[in-house]
C-alpha cells in the first residue's frame, strides 16, 4: 500500500502519526496533572472545614459545656448547646446560608444518635462500618454521588475516648432527665468506651471543580491541535516548495532527456541533497550525450 503513495502523502502519513503520539501522550499527561490539581483544590478545601469543625466541637467540650452541664438537670428540655456535635452542625447550617457554600455538608453521621437528624444513611452508614472494621484507618475520603452532583468527602471516626460522655448515652437511667424529655428513651444509648459510634463527615462539591478541569483540558487539546495542524500546513508548504517542485522539475527535464531533447537543463539552484541530485542528473546528460555523440560517429 505505501508503495502506491507518492512521497507528499507518505510524509504526511509518518508525520500525522507523530502528532497523533504527540497529541496522545500530552493529552495524557495534561490531564494527570489537571486531575490532580482537582482532586487537591477539593481536598485541601474539604481539610480546611473539617480542621474548623473540629475546632468548634473542641470549643464546646471544653469552654461551653463546663458552664452548661449543671443546668442539664434543672432544666425542662435538653441543652443540645452542651454537644459538641451539635454545635459544629449548627455553626456549619449558619455557613451554608451562603449561597455560594450551599452545596457543601458536614454531618457528624451516628448508626444509633439521639437526635435523629445526625442518623447515618446508607452510605455514610457503610463508611462507619468500614472504620470499625479497621480500627487502624484514621481517614477516609472518595467521591460521592449527589443529586447536586458529585461530592467529595472526607470521613474521620467516632470514638467514645471519654467516660463522662456515657453520661448521656450509656443507659437511659444514667441520662438527664432534660435528655430524655428532649429525645426519648429509644435512640442514643448502649454505646461503650473506645468504641467507634460514628463518622465526622464533610462533603464538598467537585463537580464544578472537575468541570472546569474538563474545559482546561479541552482547551488545552484544543491549542495543540490548532498548533500541530499549523505545523503540518507549513511543513507541507516548504515540503512542496523545497522538495517536491524541484523534484518534479527534474522529472519533467529527465523525460525530455529521454526523448532525445538534450537541450533541457536541470536547474541546480542550491547545494543541498536536491543540489547534489541536479549536479548528478547533469554529469549523466552530459555523459549520455557523449555516449550518443560517440554511437553516432561510429555509424557516420
Amino acid at each position: 500500500m505505501l508503495r502506491n503513495l507518492n512521497l507528499s502523502k507518505k510524509f504526511n502519513l509518518i508525520l500525522i502519526l507523530v502528532v497523533l503520539g504527540g497529541i496522545t501522550m500530552s493529552g495524557l499527561a495534561f490531564s494527570a496533572v489537571l486531575n490532580e490539581k482537582a482532586e487537591n483544590e477539593v481536598t485541601s478545601k474539604a481539610v480546611l472545614l473539617m480542621e474548623t469543625m473540629s475546632s468548634v466541637r473542641n470549643y464546646t467540650n471544653n469552654q461551653i459545656n463546663p458552664l452548661l452541664e449543671p443546668r442539664l438537670e434543672t432544666e425542662a428540655q435538653f441543652l443540645p448547646e452542651t454537644v459538641p456535635a451539635y454545635s459544629a452542625r449548627e455553626v456549619f447550617e449558619n455557613f451554608r446560608t451562603n449561597s455560594k457554600y450551599k452545596d457543601f455538608f458536614y454531618k457528624e453521621a451516628t448508626l444509633n444518635p439521639s437526635n435523629l437528624r445526625d442518623k447515618a444513611d446508607n452510605f455514610e452508614t457503610q463508611l462507619v462500618e468500614n472504620l470499625r472494621k479497621n480500627t487502624s484507618l484514621k481517614e477516609l475520603s472518595d467521591y460521592r454521588e449527589y443529586p447536586s452532583g458529585k461530592l467529595f468527602y472526607i470521613a474521620r471516626p467516632i470514638v467514645i475516648s471519654e467516660q463522662s460522655c456515657l453520661r448521656c448515652h450509656s443507659t437511659p437511667a444514667a441520662a438527664p432527665k432534660s435528655q430524655i424529655a428532649t429525645y426519648g428513651s429509644e435512640n442514643g444509648f448502649g454505646w461503650k468506651l473506645n468504641e467507634i459510634i460514628g463518622a465526622q463527615v464533610i462533603y464538598v462539591p467537585a463537580t464544578e471543580v472537575i468541570n472546569s478541569a474538563h474545559r482546561s483540558f479541552l482547551l488545552f487539546m484544543a491549542i495543540v491541535g490548532a498548533a500541530f495542524g499549523m505545523a503540518i500546513l507549513i511543513t507541507n508548504i516548504l515540503l512542496r516548495v523545497a522538495v517536491l517542485r524541484p523534484i518534479n522539475r527534474m522529472v519533467k527535464v529527465a523525460n525530455e532527456v529521454s526523448t532525445g531533447n538534450m537541450d533541457a537543463e536541470f536547474e541546480q539552484n542550491s547545494n543541498d541533497e536536491i543540489g547534489t541530485l541536479a549536479a548528478a542528473f547533469k554529469r549523466m546528460k552530459i555523459s549520455l550525450s557523449m555516449a550518443m555523440n560517440m554511437l553516432n560517429q561510429r555509424r557516420g
